[in-house]
């Protein structure tokens, strides 16, 4: 099995299936995993969604929980087998009670939408807090929005804050999103605009037109930033070209309204700078 890890860890593919194949139809669970990955995502064989699923079962059934989540989500999308809600509910439930983080956000993800399972909010937060105590930021982030909203628990904007901060702190842009209104609002948090628009500059700094729409009416107003209209047209652009179109009217009336107030150099420069505009990678 060493030899089998050892080149998993490496990232020798070509090396690590022809060693972990071996062990994988001798039973091993995890070189039953690996091969199944390797077919699921078609990296070094070709792509085999009903292989995938061969091996993610025999390996799920041995107690690999990392296989169980797989399988769920195999059974969630129908690939590899006919689209079973039930069945993936089943391999989710398996593998986030063995601790598996991503299958208990999952779960929590069914119960609140009410596919494959009656809808419940209270299970929802079950789910989600099992994950987001486990350090997902997904997890934490759903968990924040049932406080802020009152949906399968006591509405608790501290709590709320408390799980954005924690998703936040981990670079997910959501949370930073999230944590950067909080800071506006006062929610939970004592209203600090600075606060507000350093979050804000790092969900924006993601590419999210959220959070680059909301830090573009910082600079326009000077609230926790100097006042400076170039940046403000340049985040406001920005997000425009990345709005769906429930948003983008209202982005680039936003953009239109500050270049009224700038010069043609002005908004050439802050032209310039969208373009040359590159999103940063989360932490």
């Amino acid at each position: 099995m060493m030899s089998c890890r050892n080149a998993v860890l490496k990232e020798a593919r070509a090396q690590a299936f022809g060693e972990c194949s071996p062990l994988a139809k001798q039973g091993n669970a995890e070189a039953q995993f690996y091969i199944g990955g390797r077919y699921d995502s078609g990296d070094g064989v070709p792509q085999d969604y009903e292989e995938a699923v061969r091996w993610y079962r025999l390996s799920a059934e041995q107690g690999n929980t990392f296989a169980a989540f797989m399988l769920g989500q195999k059974y969630y999308r129908g690939q590899g087998v006919p689209q079973d809600y039930q069945q993936a509910v089943r391999w989710y439930r398996l593998s986030a009670e063995d601790g598996n983080r991503f299958a208990a956000f999952a779960l929590g993800e069914m119960y609140s939408s009410g596919v494959g399972r009656p809808q419940n909010d209270k299970e929802a937060v079950r789910w989600y807090q099992l994950s987001a105590e486990q350090g997902y930021a997904d997890g934490q982030v759903s968990l924040g929005r049932q406080y802020e909203f009152g949906v399968g628990v006591p509405k608790s904007y501290a709590e709320a804050a408390k799980w954005y901060q924690k998703a936040a702190d981990q670079g997910d842009s959501i949370g930073e999103l999230s944590l950067g209104i909080f800071y506006f609002k006062g929610h939970g948090v004592i209203q600090d605009f600075i606060e507000s628009a350093k979050w804000y500059r790092k969900a924006a700094e993601q590419g999210h037109p959220a959070g680059q729409a909301y830090l573009a009416a910082m600079y326009a107003d000077g609230r926790g930033v100097p006042q400076d209209y170039v940046l403000a047209h340049m985040w406001y652009n920005l997000s425009a070209s990345r709005s769906d179109s429930l948003f983008l009217p209202y982005r680039t009336e936003a953009r239109d309204a500050v270049a009224a107030k700038m010069t043609p150099p002005q908004i050439g420069e802050a032209q310039r700078l969208a373009r040359q505009w590159k999103p940063t990678k989360a932490k």
